[in-house]
């Protein structure tokens, strides 16, 4: 373990200006929307006050954070300014000179390091995955220097990942090293991110736009960073004046006051309201970043509507926040502390048995429309839950669904060959079963419905947190 490694303390909120109440209201909010949040944690003084996991989202579970990842890209490129390997004035053109088309246009000889921090490329699309990722000869930066420059570069904002990256290999270029590596010893380790795991592109760069995952405490411990702005423990790793770039107004994205998507970004942080910033990632990955209150919340989830969750954050917590101890009342800190011990996603609405399972249980449903792949399924019922089996040429593939609890397994479904789920399934009507399956490492998951009738089975797969469609393959299949 790092000589600064530090545990977390733990302290009640009201010894911090915090309502055990206020935050039990915002859990009950969350779960009243039917916001899917996987995590909390709460610190505020540098203190744990509040932290709560919704089974089957564990602790100890590292968690994809999407778009969260860019914000520890932009800190690497801050390290890497801090030992003089780079600066934000350089040029692309002058880092990446064999990569730069033969004719560069004026506006991509303008781009800097800052213009890709800021998200102001003068690029009018996300090139990301058009012109990088699907390359033949698997130079990304070369694709991303190769697309037109619309805009002179600091006079447009454009979210676009492709800058993420490019950032991210320019930590390659200069350090002979990925982003997480490079970050290991200089972040990583001394504040106690010990379980990072961050694919590689081709040219062995951190992705940097996506695809790191850490455990919600690691992204805690990475807001706490901020918040005091670039020392832990007492040592400083990381000079202050980043802090007064990275995470104050850069360039506008819009002009929306209700819209925490809307107040400015810095150099891959967003600004927020209420004079606050942070990470965040597709599907509600939040680390948020509260200077007033000396305040950080963590919160991974699977949710369409990241601003619900960021209005109810400053409705229940922010705005009822104070600086001063408040007077402990010892049933409604028990009451916080009951519900975050006993949180759960729901599973499907319904019985955990039904009669059809005497006509259905080990039968060979064969494909006869649909499926895809899927020759012919079984569902293979008991007392503690249902695994049902897929079968194609490649082989079975088989989920395991507990009877009204989750049950934890793997599964290589989709090709995704020994992935961590959790399953959960009940009979939503006398003849229709419904699993939920969850991926327990990040936002996505499935829902599959079967109903049976007349010696047949109607099987409809739906996903979550998804980018594109939600509606996967329909089996229909005959005993």
């Amino acid at each position: 373990m790092p000589d600064t490694f530090v545990e977390l303390t733990r302290a009640t909120p009201e010894s911090t200006g915090l309502s055990s109440a206020n935050i039990l209201s915002f859990v009950e909010a969350v779960e009243a929307a039917s916001l899917e949040l996987h995590s909390l944690m709460i610190l505020k003084d540098h203190q744990v006050v509040a932290e709560g996991w919704w089974n089957p989202y564990r602790r100890e579970d590292i968690h994809l954070l999407y778009s969260l990842s860019k914000s520890f890209t932009s800190t690497a490129i801050g390290f890497a300014v801090q030992d003089g390997l780079v600066s934000i004035d350089d040029t692309l053109i002058s880092i990446f000179p064999d990569e730069t088309p033969k004719k560069p246009s004026e506006n991509l000889k303008a781009m800097k390091v800052r213009h890709l921090l800021s998200m102001s490329t003068g690029h009018d699309v996300d090139n990301m995955s058009t012109d990088m990722v699907d390359r033949e000869d698997g130079d990304w930066v070369r694709g991303f220097l190769a697309r037109e420059v619309v805009h002179e570069p600091g006079t447009h904002f454009l979210y676009n990942n492709g800058s993420s990256y490019t950032l991210s290999a320019i930590v390659k270029k200069v350090t002979g090293l990925s982003a997480l590596d490079y970050l290991k010893p200089r972040l990583l380790d001394p504040i106690g991110i010990v379980d990072a795991v961050w694919p590689t592109c081709p040219k062995g760069a951190s992705i940097g736009a996506s695809e790191l995952r850490i455990t919600t405490e690691s992204i805690l411990r990475f807001g706490q960073f901020y918040l005091d702005r670039g020392v832990w423990a007492g040592q400083r790793l990381l000079n202050e004046g980043w802090f007064d770039l990275a995470t104050s107004f850069q360039v506008s994205n819009g002009d929306d006051g209700d819209s925490d998507w809307a107040q400015g970004y810095g150099f891959q942080f967003w600004r927020c309201r209420h004079n606050c910033f942070r990470g965040d990632g597709a599907f509600g990955q939040f680390c948020i970043v509260i200077p007033e209150f000396n305040m950080v919340v963590a919160i991974t989830s699977s949710t369409g509507d990241m601003q619900a969750v960021m209005n109810l954050v400053w409705e229940h917590l922010l705005l009822k926040a104070t600086n001063k101890p408040l007077t402990e009342y010892t049933c409604t800190q028990e009451a916080l502390q009951q519900k975050l011990r006993s949180l759960v996603l729901p599973g499907p609405a319904g019985k955990t048995v039904s009669p059809a399972v005497a006509k259905v249980a080990g039968k060979m449903f064969k494909r006869s429309s649909g499926g895809g792949d899927i020759n012919s399924c079984i569902f293979d019922f008991e007392p503690a839950g249902c695994t049902f089996t897929m079968r194609s040429a490649e082989g079975d593939r088989s989920i395991r669904a507990g009877a009204g609890y989750w049950a934890w397994g793997t599964t290589s479904i989709e090709g995704n060959i020994g992935r961590r789920i959790a399953a959960i399934g009940g009979w939503t009507t006398g003849d229709t079963y419904e699993m939920k399956i969850r991926y327990t490492e990040s936002p996505s998951g499935i829902t599959i419905v079967s109903k049976f009738e007349d010696g047949k089975v109607d099987v409809r797969f739906t996903y979550t947190a998804r980018f594109s469609s939600p509606d996967g393959p329909t089996f229909v299949g005959h005993a």
